[in-house]
Order: C-alpha cells, then sequence, then structure tokens
C-alpha cells in the first residue's frame, strides 16, 4: 500500500509540474504582432569607405642612388588608395525620410546606402551626428513618402526585467529579431561621459548597431549599440530618451550641450552622511571648481554638496553629468548645495547658474595634438594608488612637452592646477589652451612626482 501510494504521489506530482510548464507555455508573449507593426520600418545600411595605405619608399642611403636618375631619398610619400565595406542598421523615424542609426556604423563613410524592407535602396546624407551618445541621423530623399515610421517611446518607464525585442541585420542577415529581457539600465562602459546604456540579453551581432531595440507594443525603446566580445547575453543601447533629448539638434546638424564647470563629483556615502551630520539621505561631493566656468562665476565651491538641480534630486555624479549635458548652453538651471563650514555649520543654499557651452574636441582635433592620452582603468589606479589621472600613450617627439620631459607611460594628473580623471576631461582642458600659453603639468611615474612647464605649440 505505502509502495502504491508512493507512485500516486509521484503521478500527482508530475502532473502538478507539467500542468505549471504548459501554463507558463502559454503565458509566453507572442511576437509576431510586434514583427508586424516594425517590420517595413527597420532598414540595412552599407557604407563605402575611402582608405589610404601608406607605400614606403624604397630610400637609399644617404641619398646615393647607384643606378643614377631619380633620388629617392627625398621622394613624396606614396598612398595607394581601396574601398572598405560596413554594415550596418537604422529605422525610419518620420514620413519625410529621417532614419536614425549609430555614429559609429556612418562616420567615416563616404558614402552611405539605404535598403528599404521592399528592397527599394536611397543614397543617405548624413545631417547630424552626435559621437558623445554614439547616434546620427540620416535623410533619404522617398518620392511619395509611403514609409512608416516607428513610435519612439519612454525609456525612462522600463523595468527591469521586461521583455524586449532587438531588430536589426546582424552579419548581413536582413530583419533578424531577437527576444530578451532588460537586464540593467545606466550602465556606463567608459566608451564616453553620457554612458547611460541598457543591457538586454536579446542576442545582438555586428550588424546590428543603430537598429531599435522595441517594447511589446512596437515601440523604440533603445537603439543596439554595443556588445562586450568576449560575453554572452551582453548587449547594450542607447536609451530612447537620450536620442529624443537631441534630436532637433541632429537635425540642425551640430549638438550643443550646457556645461556647469565642476569637476572630481564623489557621491556621498552613507558614512560622510553619518560624520558629516547632514539631513539628506543623498547628494554629490564637488572637488573640483573651474576657474571662470559658471559654477566658479556663480559662487559656488570646492567642498559644496549637490542635492538637486531643477528640482531634481542628485544621488551621482552621472546624475549631474547627464542632467547638465542634456541642457543647452544659456539655460539657467537652479542648483540646490549643502556647504559644511569648518566648524561643522550647515548652510543651505541655492545658486541660479547660466550654462556655458560644452567644447568637445572631435578625432581631427584629438589626432592633431602632440600627445595621446588614454583613461586608467580601475586596476591600474588600484595599483597605482591614484583616484585620477591619465596615461601618457603616445607623444610626438621634437613638440614642446616632448622637450619639457614628458614620456610614454607617465601618468599626467592635472593640467594648469585642474584635476582630470579621463581622457574626454584631459582633451576639453588642454584642448581650450591657446597656443603660446604657458602650460604647467603635474605628473606621477614610477621615479615619483613631478611638475614641468612648458609653452604649447
Amino acid at each position: 500500500m505505502r509502495y502504491i501510494s508512493k507512485i500516486k504521489i509521484l503521478m500527482v506530482i508530475s502532473i502538478l509540474l507539467f500542468s505549471s510548464f504548459a501554463f507558463a507555455a502559454t503565458n509566453l508573449p507572442n511576437f509576431t504582432e510586434v514583427v508586424k507593426i516594425t517590420k517595413e520600418s527597420v532598414v540595412n545600411i552599407n557604407t563605402t569607405q575611402t582608405i589610404k595605405k601608406k607605400i614606403p619608399n624604397f630610400n637609399f642611403p644617404f641619398g646615393i642612388n647607384p643606378f643614377g636618375g631619380f633620388d629617392l631619398f627625398n621622394a613624396p610619400e606614396q598612398y595607394q588608395e581601396y574601398k572598405a565595406m560596413a554594415l550596418g542598421s537604422g529605422f525610419i523615424i518620420s514620413n519625410d525620410g529621417y532614419i536614425v542609426t549609430n555614429n559609429h556604423v556612418i562616420e567615416k563613410a563616404d558614402e552611405i546606402n539605404v535598403k528599404l524592407y521592399n528592397g527599394k535602396e536611397y543614397k543617405a546624407k548624413k545631417v547630424g551626428r552626435d559621437p558623445l551618445t554614439d547616434l546620427a541621423l540620416l535623410k533619404i530623399d522617398v518620392e511619395n513618402g509611403d514609409l512608416k515610421p516607428l513610435k519612439l517611446g519612454d525609456s525612462d518607464s522600463l523595468e527591469i526585467g521586461e521583455w524586449v525585442i532587438a531588430i536589426g541585420n546582424p552579419f548581413g542577415l536582413e530583419s533578424s529579431y531577437t527576444a530578451g529581457i532588460i537586464s540593467a539600465k545606466g550602465r556606463d562602459l567608459g566608451e564616453g561621459p553620457y554612458d547611460n546604456f541598457l543591457q538586454t540579453d536579446a542576442s545582438i551581432n555586428p550588424g546590428n548597431s543603430g537598429g531599435p531595440l522595441v517594447n511589446l507594443k512596437g515601440e523604440v525603446i533603445g537603439i543596439n549599440t554595443a556588445i562586450i566580445a568576449s560575453g554572452q547575453g551582453l548587449g547594450f543601447a542607447v536609451p530612447v530618451n537620450t536620442l529624443k533629448n537631441i534630436l532637433p539638434q541632429l537635425k540642425k546638424g551640430i549638438v550643443k550641450r550646457g556645461l556647469l564647470g565642476v569637476q572630481n563629483l564623489q557621491e556621498l556615502s552613507p558614512e560622510m552622511i553619518k560624520e558629516l551630520n547632514l539631513n539628506v539621505d543623498h547628494g554629490v561631493i564637488i572637488n573640483g571648481v573651474i576657474q571662470g566656468e559658471p559654477a566658479d562665476l556663480a559662487g559656488i565651491k570646492v567642498g559644496d554638496i549637490i542635492t538637486s538641480i531643477d528640482g531634481k534630486p542628485i544621488k551621482t555624479p552621472k546624475d549631474v553629468i547627464n542632467y547638465i549635458g542634456n541642457q543647452l548652453p544659456g539655460k539657467i538651471v537652479n542648483i540646490e548645495i549643502l556647504r559644511v563650514s569648518v566648524d561643522g555649520k550647515i548652510e543651505k543654499r541655492t545658486f541660479n547658474v547660466k550654462l556655458s557651452e560644452r567644447k568637445d574636441l572631435t578625432q581631427e582635433d584629438i589626432e592633431s595634438q602632440p600627445i595621446v592620452v588614454t583613461s586608467l582603468t580601475d586596476d591600474e589606479k588600484r595599483n597605482l594608488k591614484l583616484d585620477y589621472g591619465v596615461k601618457v600613450a603616445d607623444i610626438k617627439p621634437g613638440t614642446n612637452i616632448y622637450r619639457a620631459g614628458v614620456r610614454k607611460g607617465e601618468i599626467i594628473l592635472s593640467v594648469n592646477n585642474q584635476l582630470v580623471n579621463n581622457e574626454d576631461e584631459f582633451y576639453s582642458i588642454y584642448g581650450k589652451i591657446e597656443k603660446g600659453k604657458y602650460v604647467v603639468l603635474r605628473l606621477y611615474s614610477k621615479k615619483g612626482y613631478k611638475t614641468i612647464g612648458f609653452t604649447k605649440d
């Protein structure tokens, strides 16, 4: 009897498990409606770029040509041109032919071709690019305007675990759909100052770049942008609200951003809040104020704690960077701060600050600089016991900065007494210094600290 009872119990358990799995399977989302809504709105982008490759000159020593004739020693450099092809994705956002994609898909392209779902192909022109968010806007000329734009959703309302579908042309396989969930929000991959990626386990591969990440309503909630090559189930998309913030500027061809002029921001820890006896549970400490910039002119000081901007709570340095970066130059922002005096007195103050314009160097500007730097990794900071700085990756011999003694591998800590946290900050600060002006660098190497000065050439 006991044996029979065990069998019955096992049968009941099996039936219950099967029923549970069957119920779960029947409640999985059906993505066919999403495909119907979006299939005619996603495009295939192929680009052509002209590459110049240097051909070495086989010059004779000391300019002597034993065969007579032309002296190759001073012969001009020779280049060979060839065409490089690349693939990507994009999606239509208006009936008059505007298409969104990634900046890295079309940045250096000489020619851009867009292929629609119906097989029609168009030449596309670049309308606007924003390297800092890796977004770009294209335009195709359509005769009848018979296009089906996608609706832009709200990425702020996304929840972790929500179903999403990535659409694009991975490896040139047109109109590919992959499904997954939102794995995380606000990811910082170290790609730029405005990193705020959505992470998804929906499969994203080369060729998906620029394609839409949509919700179950078929609304765009992200733009597929990046993968981690060594990982699986790790795809990243730019939130669609980032696109919506800069879209009017992209249509004008250039994106301008506000600048507050603070740096080296630090999130308030529970220990700091307790020790300083603060009556708040969030905030960001300002450890650097750039002389002559809006924060400095308004009276904000090093040590001030930002608690809100325009009424929005500030909890992390990214909150400051992203909010200010989404404002236009000239905008007046209301900043609430706490100021703690030496004797521990806490003063709450409000500043109305008129933002200036952030000036970001282009890739061409960076390449023209006599020095190339890279941001320090977390491991490098830990090993060097540094909280900030950039590493000199390359430096041009014969330049003033080289003659002053800066060498590859050294760490630049500050430029004209302004601390640098990453390569973007370095190029922004160093790039603003005019030629002929004096520059002071504070550096660190295995030999210790040193300070050098030179005239920028």
